[in-house]
Protein backbone atom coordinates (compact mmCIF):
# COMPACT_ATOMS: atom_id res chain seq x y z
CA UNK A 1 0.00 0.00 0.00
CA UNK A 2 1.54 3.29 -1.08
CA UNK A 3 1.50 6.27 1.23
CA UNK A 4 0.03 9.59 0.12
CA UNK A 5 3.55 10.96 -0.25
CA UNK A 6 4.61 8.04 -2.43
CA UNK A 7 1.48 8.40 -4.55
CA UNK A 8 2.22 12.08 -5.13
CA UNK A 9 5.89 11.48 -5.96
CA UNK A 10 5.09 8.60 -8.32
CA UNK A 11 2.59 10.75 -10.21
CA UNK A 12 5.04 13.66 -10.39
CA UNK A 13 7.87 11.45 -11.63
CA UNK A 14 5.77 9.80 -14.33
CA UNK A 15 4.24 13.09 -15.49
CA UNK A 16 7.73 14.63 -15.68
CA UNK A 17 9.25 11.68 -17.53
CA UNK A 18 6.39 11.57 -20.06
CA UNK A 19 7.16 15.16 -21.00
CA UNK A 20 10.97 15.12 -20.85
CA UNK A 21 12.03 11.53 -21.64
CA UNK A 22 14.85 12.19 -19.14
CA UNK A 23 15.45 10.35 -15.83
CA UNK A 24 13.95 12.29 -12.95
CA UNK A 25 16.13 13.18 -9.95
CA UNK A 26 15.21 14.16 -6.41
CA UNK A 27 16.69 17.64 -6.79
CA UNK A 28 14.48 18.61 -9.71
CA UNK A 29 11.40 17.33 -7.86
CA UNK A 30 12.25 19.30 -4.69
CA UNK A 31 12.23 22.54 -6.71
CA UNK A 32 8.60 22.09 -7.70
CA UNK A 33 6.10 24.32 -5.94
CA UNK A 34 3.62 21.47 -5.50
CA UNK A 35 6.17 19.27 -3.68
CA UNK A 36 7.03 20.32 -0.12
CA UNK A 37 9.61 17.64 0.71
CA UNK A 38 13.37 17.82 1.04
CA UNK A 39 15.70 16.21 -1.47
CA UNK A 40 16.74 13.63 1.14
CA UNK A 41 13.13 12.63 1.83
CA UNK A 42 12.41 12.40 -1.88
CA UNK A 43 15.49 10.23 -2.45
CA UNK A 44 14.41 7.83 0.26
CA UNK A 45 10.89 7.57 -1.12
CA UNK A 46 12.22 7.07 -4.65
CA UNK A 47 14.43 4.25 -3.39
CA UNK A 48 11.40 2.62 -1.74
CA UNK A 49 9.35 2.99 -4.94
CA UNK A 50 12.21 1.37 -6.84
CA UNK A 51 12.32 -1.52 -4.36
CA UNK A 52 8.57 -2.01 -4.87
CA UNK A 53 9.04 -2.15 -8.63
CA UNK A 54 7.34 1.13 -9.58
CA UNK A 55 10.56 2.89 -10.64
CA UNK A 56 13.80 1.87 -12.30
CA UNK A 57 17.26 3.40 -12.10
CA UNK A 58 19.21 3.89 -15.30
CA UNK A 59 22.92 3.22 -15.51
CA UNK A 60 23.74 6.64 -16.94
CA UNK A 61 21.99 8.80 -14.35
CA UNK A 62 21.14 9.02 -10.69
CA UNK A 63 17.53 9.75 -11.63
CA UNK A 64 14.71 7.25 -11.98
CA UNK A 65 12.31 6.33 -14.73
CA UNK A 66 8.93 4.58 -14.46
CA UNK A 67 8.76 0.82 -14.83
CA UNK A 68 5.92 -0.97 -16.63
CA UNK A 69 4.43 -1.66 -13.21
CA UNK A 70 4.64 2.06 -12.45
CA UNK A 71 2.89 2.99 -15.69
CA UNK A 72 0.16 0.42 -15.05
CA UNK A 73 -0.48 1.81 -11.57
CA UNK A 74 -0.45 5.34 -12.98
CA UNK A 75 -3.02 4.54 -15.67
CA UNK A 76 -5.27 2.61 -13.29
CA UNK A 77 -5.10 4.84 -10.21
CA UNK A 78 -3.28 8.17 -10.63
CA UNK A 79 -4.01 9.55 -14.07
CA UNK A 80 -6.35 12.53 -14.08
CA UNK A 81 -8.82 13.16 -16.94
CA UNK A 82 -7.30 15.41 -19.58
CA UNK A 83 -9.43 18.42 -20.60
CA UNK A 84 -9.00 18.77 -24.34
CA UNK A 85 -8.45 22.27 -25.64
CA UNK A 86 -11.02 23.90 -27.89
CA UNK A 87 -8.47 23.64 -30.71
CA UNK A 88 -8.10 19.88 -30.26
CA UNK A 89 -11.86 19.36 -30.36
CA UNK A 90 -12.13 21.65 -33.38
CA UNK A 91 -9.50 19.66 -35.31
CA UNK A 92 -11.45 16.43 -34.77
CA UNK A 93 -14.75 18.05 -35.70
CA UNK A 94 -13.26 19.58 -38.85
CA UNK A 95 -12.08 16.14 -39.96
CA UNK A 96 -15.73 15.05 -40.17
CA UNK A 97 -17.06 18.28 -41.66
CA UNK A 98 -16.57 17.30 -45.30
CA UNK A 99 -19.43 14.80 -45.43
CA UNK A 100 -17.29 11.98 -46.74
CA UNK A 101 -19.55 9.27 -48.12
CA UNK A 102 -17.16 6.32 -48.24
CA UNK A 103 -16.26 4.27 -45.22
CA UNK A 104 -12.65 3.95 -46.31
CA UNK A 105 -12.15 7.71 -46.62
CA UNK A 106 -13.62 8.36 -43.17
CA UNK A 107 -11.32 5.78 -41.60
CA UNK A 108 -8.25 7.01 -43.49
CA UNK A 109 -9.02 10.58 -42.42
CA UNK A 110 -9.46 9.48 -38.80
CA UNK A 111 -6.14 7.62 -38.80
CA UNK A 112 -4.36 10.63 -40.26
CA UNK A 113 -5.85 13.13 -37.80
CA UNK A 114 -5.13 10.94 -34.78
CA UNK A 115 -1.49 10.41 -35.75
CA UNK A 116 -0.95 14.10 -36.50
CA UNK A 117 -2.47 15.23 -33.19
CA UNK A 118 -0.41 12.83 -31.08
CA UNK A 119 2.80 12.23 -33.08
CA UNK A 120 2.24 8.52 -32.52
CA UNK A 121 1.28 5.78 -34.99
CA UNK A 122 -2.44 5.19 -35.42
CA UNK A 123 -3.93 1.94 -36.68
CA UNK A 124 -7.64 1.56 -37.36
CA UNK A 125 -9.20 -1.83 -38.00
CA UNK A 126 -12.00 -1.85 -40.50
CA UNK A 127 -15.00 -4.17 -40.12
CA UNK A 128 -14.21 -7.86 -40.32
CA UNK A 129 -15.60 -9.71 -43.28
CA UNK A 130 -18.11 -11.66 -41.24
CA UNK A 131 -19.57 -8.40 -39.92
CA UNK A 132 -20.18 -6.86 -43.35
CA UNK A 133 -22.77 -7.59 -46.00
CA UNK A 134 -22.80 -7.05 -49.73
CA UNK A 135 -25.10 -4.27 -50.87
CA UNK A 136 -24.07 -3.75 -54.46
CA UNK A 137 -21.78 -5.26 -57.08
CA UNK A 138 -20.65 -3.61 -60.27
CA UNK A 139 -18.25 -4.92 -62.90
CA UNK A 140 -16.79 -2.21 -65.10
CA UNK A 141 -14.99 -3.39 -68.26
CA UNK A 142 -11.76 -1.48 -68.91
CA UNK A 143 -10.91 -3.28 -72.13
CA UNK A 144 -11.80 -6.50 -73.92
CA UNK A 145 -9.76 -8.49 -71.43
CA UNK A 146 -9.76 -6.51 -68.18
CA UNK A 147 -12.36 -5.17 -65.75
CA UNK A 148 -12.77 -3.80 -62.26
CA UNK A 149 -15.20 -5.33 -59.77
CA UNK A 150 -16.64 -2.77 -57.35
CA UNK A 151 -18.13 -4.14 -54.13
CA UNK A 152 -20.12 -1.90 -51.77
CA UNK A 153 -20.94 -3.17 -48.28
CA UNK A 154 -23.54 -2.20 -45.70
CA UNK A 155 -20.79 -0.35 -43.80
CA UNK A 156 -20.17 1.95 -46.74
CA UNK A 157 -16.85 0.29 -47.58
CA UNK A 158 -16.06 0.33 -51.29
CA UNK A 159 -13.65 -2.29 -52.59
CA UNK A 160 -12.12 -2.17 -56.09
CA UNK A 161 -10.60 -5.37 -57.48
CA UNK A 162 -9.08 -5.76 -60.94
CA UNK A 163 -9.38 -9.02 -62.83
CA UNK A 164 -9.02 -10.50 -66.30
CA UNK A 165 -12.12 -11.24 -68.35
CA UNK A 166 -12.06 -14.65 -70.06
CA UNK A 167 -12.13 -14.27 -73.82
CA UNK A 168 -15.05 -16.71 -73.88
CA UNK A 169 -17.19 -14.38 -71.75
CA UNK A 170 -19.19 -11.91 -73.82
CA UNK A 171 -20.25 -8.49 -72.48
CA UNK A 172 -23.88 -9.63 -72.47
CA UNK A 173 -22.99 -12.71 -70.41
CA UNK A 174 -21.05 -10.52 -68.01
CA UNK A 175 -24.06 -8.24 -67.60
CA UNK A 176 -26.35 -11.21 -66.93
CA UNK A 177 -23.98 -12.52 -64.29
CA UNK A 178 -23.87 -9.18 -62.50
CA UNK A 179 -27.66 -8.92 -62.50
CA UNK A 180 -28.00 -12.41 -61.07
CA UNK A 181 -25.40 -11.75 -58.39
CA UNK A 182 -26.95 -8.44 -57.34
CA UNK A 183 -30.38 -10.05 -57.09
CA UNK A 184 -29.30 -13.16 -55.17
CA UNK A 185 -26.39 -11.87 -53.10
CA UNK A 186 -27.88 -8.64 -51.76
CA UNK A 187 -27.43 -8.38 -47.97
CA UNK A 188 -25.47 -11.64 -47.82
CA UNK A 189 -22.52 -11.56 -45.36
CA UNK A 190 -19.27 -11.22 -47.28
CA UNK A 191 -17.88 -14.32 -45.63
CA UNK A 192 -20.80 -16.37 -47.02
CA UNK A 193 -20.51 -15.15 -50.62
CA UNK A 194 -18.33 -18.00 -51.81
CA UNK A 195 -20.64 -20.69 -50.39
CA UNK A 196 -23.70 -18.88 -51.73
CA UNK A 197 -22.15 -18.57 -55.16
CA UNK A 198 -21.25 -22.27 -55.36
CA UNK A 199 -24.37 -23.74 -53.78
CA UNK A 200 -27.26 -21.51 -54.78
CA UNK A 201 -26.27 -19.54 -57.87
CA UNK A 202 -24.37 -22.14 -59.86
CA UNK A 203 -27.44 -23.43 -61.66
CA UNK A 204 -28.58 -19.95 -62.71
CA UNK A 205 -25.16 -18.97 -64.00
CA UNK A 206 -24.87 -22.19 -65.99
CA UNK A 207 -28.24 -21.53 -67.56
CA UNK A 208 -27.49 -17.97 -68.62
CA UNK A 209 -23.79 -17.98 -69.48
CA UNK A 210 -21.57 -19.99 -71.82
CA UNK A 211 -18.18 -21.35 -70.76
CA UNK A 212 -19.42 -21.26 -67.20
CA UNK A 213 -16.41 -22.98 -65.61
CA UNK A 214 -13.90 -20.41 -66.86
CA UNK A 215 -16.23 -17.51 -66.11
CA UNK A 216 -16.80 -18.76 -62.58
CA UNK A 217 -13.06 -19.12 -61.88
CA UNK A 218 -12.28 -15.57 -62.95
CA UNK A 219 -15.32 -14.14 -61.23
CA UNK A 220 -14.42 -15.85 -57.96
CA UNK A 221 -10.89 -14.43 -58.16
CA UNK A 222 -12.38 -10.96 -58.55
CA UNK A 223 -14.83 -11.24 -55.67
CA UNK A 224 -13.07 -13.14 -52.93
CA UNK A 225 -9.82 -13.00 -51.01
CA UNK A 226 -8.62 -14.47 -47.74
CA UNK A 227 -7.99 -11.24 -45.89
CA UNK A 228 -10.65 -10.69 -43.25
CA UNK A 229 -9.51 -7.38 -41.85
CA UNK A 230 -8.56 -4.03 -43.35
CA UNK A 231 -5.94 -1.97 -41.55
CA UNK A 232 -5.51 1.76 -42.02
CA UNK A 233 -2.21 3.14 -40.69
CA UNK A 234 -1.43 6.79 -40.01
CA UNK A 235 1.94 8.26 -39.06
CA UNK A 236 3.95 5.06 -39.44
CA UNK A 237 7.23 7.01 -39.30
CA UNK A 238 6.23 8.89 -36.14
CA UNK A 239 7.78 6.15 -34.04
CA UNK A 240 11.19 7.22 -35.39
CA UNK A 241 10.79 10.58 -33.63
CA UNK A 242 10.67 9.00 -30.20
CA UNK A 243 14.02 8.82 -28.35
CA UNK A 244 13.22 5.27 -27.21
CA UNK A 245 13.45 4.02 -30.80
CA UNK A 246 16.98 4.81 -31.89
CA UNK A 247 17.75 1.09 -32.21
CA UNK A 248 17.25 0.33 -35.91
CA UNK A 249 16.73 -3.39 -35.27
CA UNK A 250 13.95 -2.61 -32.80
CA UNK A 251 12.24 -0.31 -35.31
CA UNK A 252 12.64 -2.84 -38.13
CA UNK A 253 10.97 -5.56 -36.06
CA UNK A 254 8.07 -3.24 -35.20
CA UNK A 255 7.60 -2.20 -38.82
CA UNK A 256 7.68 -5.81 -39.92
CA UNK A 257 4.85 -6.60 -37.51
CA UNK A 258 2.79 -3.66 -38.76
CA UNK A 259 3.07 -5.13 -42.29
CA UNK A 260 1.61 -8.45 -41.06
CA UNK A 261 -1.97 -7.24 -41.08
CA UNK A 262 -3.80 -10.33 -39.87
CA UNK A 263 -1.41 -10.91 -36.97
CA UNK A 264 -1.56 -7.26 -35.95
CA UNK A 265 -5.35 -7.28 -36.22
CA UNK A 266 -5.49 -10.26 -33.86
CA UNK A 267 -3.37 -8.35 -31.35
CA UNK A 268 -5.44 -5.17 -31.54
CA UNK A 269 -8.93 -6.66 -31.75
CA UNK A 270 -11.02 -6.03 -28.64
CA UNK A 271 -14.38 -7.41 -27.46
CA UNK A 272 -14.95 -4.56 -25.04
CA UNK A 273 -16.35 -1.16 -26.00
CA UNK A 274 -14.26 0.46 -23.27
CA UNK A 275 -10.96 2.17 -23.91
CA UNK A 276 -8.14 -0.22 -23.03
CA UNK A 277 -4.44 0.36 -22.36
CA UNK A 278 -1.81 -2.36 -22.73
CA UNK A 279 1.75 -1.53 -21.70
CA UNK A 280 5.03 -3.08 -22.81
CA UNK A 281 5.15 -6.81 -22.14
CA UNK A 282 1.37 -6.91 -21.63
CA UNK A 283 1.16 -6.86 -25.44
CA UNK A 284 2.56 -10.37 -25.64
CA UNK A 285 4.52 -10.13 -28.89
CA UNK A 286 8.22 -9.40 -28.50
CA UNK A 287 8.07 -6.67 -31.15
CA UNK A 288 5.60 -4.79 -28.93
CA UNK A 289 7.51 -4.97 -25.64
CA UNK A 290 8.69 -1.36 -25.92
CA UNK A 291 5.36 0.20 -26.86
CA UNK A 292 2.04 0.95 -25.28
CA UNK A 293 -1.19 0.48 -27.19
CA UNK A 294 -4.41 2.34 -26.45
CA UNK A 295 -7.54 0.99 -28.15
CA UNK A 296 -11.11 2.21 -28.54
CA UNK A 297 -13.97 1.01 -30.71
CA UNK A 298 -16.45 2.57 -33.12
CA UNK A 299 -19.84 1.07 -33.77
CA UNK A 300 -23.15 1.09 -35.59
CA UNK A 301 -26.42 0.32 -33.82
CA UNK A 302 -24.53 -0.98 -30.77
CA UNK A 303 -22.55 -3.38 -32.95
CA UNK A 304 -18.80 -2.87 -33.17
CA UNK A 305 -17.55 -1.97 -36.63
CA UNK A 306 -13.87 -1.88 -35.77
CA UNK A 307 -11.07 -0.75 -33.47
CA UNK A 308 -9.03 2.42 -33.19
CA UNK A 309 -5.51 1.85 -31.87
CA UNK A 310 -2.62 4.17 -31.10
CA UNK A 311 0.95 2.88 -30.79
CA UNK A 312 3.55 4.86 -28.92
CA UNK A 313 6.36 4.47 -26.42
CA UNK A 314 5.50 3.34 -22.90
CA UNK A 315 6.23 6.99 -22.10
CA UNK A 316 2.97 7.92 -23.78
CA UNK A 317 0.72 10.87 -22.96
CA UNK A 318 -1.93 8.47 -21.73
CA UNK A 319 -4.45 10.96 -20.40
CA UNK A 320 -4.54 13.21 -23.47
CA UNK A 321 -4.56 10.26 -25.88
CA UNK A 322 -7.48 8.62 -24.09
CA UNK A 323 -9.47 11.87 -24.24
CA UNK A 324 -8.71 12.27 -27.95
CA UNK A 325 -9.69 8.70 -28.75
CA UNK A 326 -12.94 9.13 -26.85
CA UNK A 327 -13.84 12.13 -28.99
CA UNK A 328 -12.70 10.49 -32.23
CA UNK A 329 -14.52 7.20 -31.66
CA UNK A 330 -17.71 9.10 -30.80
CA UNK A 331 -17.48 11.14 -34.00
CA UNK A 332 -16.88 8.02 -36.11
CA UNK A 333 -19.84 6.28 -34.49
CA UNK A 334 -22.07 9.33 -35.02
CA UNK A 335 -20.99 9.57 -38.67
CA UNK A 336 -21.84 5.96 -39.43
CA UNK A 337 -25.14 6.20 -37.51
CA UNK A 338 -26.07 9.24 -39.57
CA UNK A 339 -25.29 7.41 -42.79
CA UNK A 340 -27.38 4.45 -41.75
CA UNK A 341 -30.34 6.59 -40.68
CA UNK A 342 -30.19 8.51 -43.95
CA UNK A 343 -29.97 5.26 -45.92
CA UNK A 344 -26.65 6.46 -47.37
CA UNK A 345 -25.15 2.97 -47.61
CA UNK A 346 -28.28 0.88 -48.02
CA UNK A 347 -29.23 2.05 -51.45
Amino acid sequence: MLSDRQLLLLQVIIDDFIQSAQPVGSRSISKREDVAFSSATIRNEMADLEDMGFLEKTHSSSGRIPSEKGYRFYVDHLMAPFPLSAQDVSVVQDAFAYHLLEFEKVVQQSARVLSEMTNYTSIILGPEVYETKLRQLQIIPLSHQSAVAVLVTNTGHVEHRSFTIPVELSPSDLEKMVNILNERLYDVPIIDLNRKLKVEITTLLKKHTREYDKAYRYLRAALFDDQQTKLYVGGKTNILMQPEFKDIDKVRALYSLIEQENELATLLRRDSNDIEVTIGHENGLEEMHDVSIITASYSLNDEQLGTIALLGPTRMEYSRVISLMNVLSNHMTQTFRSWYQNDAWRK
